[in-house]
């Protein structure tokens, strides 16, 4: 079962990969973005962490509708919204209990993912996070580890996409060959479920 401590852990190992990964983050989005999902999201992910420190929410649900809240305040451009809508909707699926199971998990964050599809009106092979996110969830049945791959398969899936939604959608033929920031670093973020776990 997953309770408070494993999804605050996730949040936070989340924060660390992303200060890992914020300049190559950033590099990824040069050519097709503004040059600011990198910083953007690091700013948002240091807030989270700092947030659930102090606050400390005692379900998972809490944690991620928090957690979520504090990107959509926090983070400039689509990421915050996007990233803040996966993370709330999942948590209020997720409701009050004291600990879910994977299943549920998987569950809550399948409703989480289909909101930001309504959000951002991406579809799978639109060359967005779509494109890591959805065979996350798929595989998120099986265990953390094949989620993680999954989406980092997916990520890198989009290379050679045209993207047709996003910043990147007015570049048209000149997105294609680059890998999308936004499916790159939600694969960060679901391959932090593992090192959550201490996998």
């Amino acid at each position: 079962m997953l309770d408070a401590d494993f999804f605050r852990r996730w949040m936070a190992v989340t924060a660390a990969s992303v200060d890992r990964e914020a300049e190559r983050l950033t590099a990824l989005d040069s050519p097709i973005g503004d040059a600011d999902h990198g910083s953007n999201l690091q700013r948002g992910f240091r807030a989270v962490a700092a947030v659930l420190d102090k606050e400390a929410p005692d379900t998972p649900g809490a944690v991620l509708t928090l957690a979520g809240r504090q990107l959509i305040s926090t983070v400039g451009g689509a990421s915050g919204p996007l990233y803040g809508t996966l993370l709330r909707r999942t948590g209020k699926a997720l409701g009050d209990a004291a600990e879910v199971s994977e299943e549920e998990f998987a569950q809550a964050l399948r409703t989480g993912v289909d909101a930001v599809r309504q959000l951002g009106g991406a579809a799978p092979g639109d060359k967005t996070m779509i494109d890591a996110l959805v065979p996350a969830v798929d595989a998120l049945g099986e265990s953390f580890d094949a989620a993680g791959a999954a989406a980092e398969e997916g990520a890198v899936g989009t290379t050679p996409l045209r993207a047709r939604k996003g910043r990147a959608s007015y570049l048209g033929e000149r997105s294609i060959g680059h890998q999308d920031p936004g499916a790159t670093s939600s694969a960060l973020l679901i391959g932090a479920l593992k090192e959550a776990r201490g996998e």
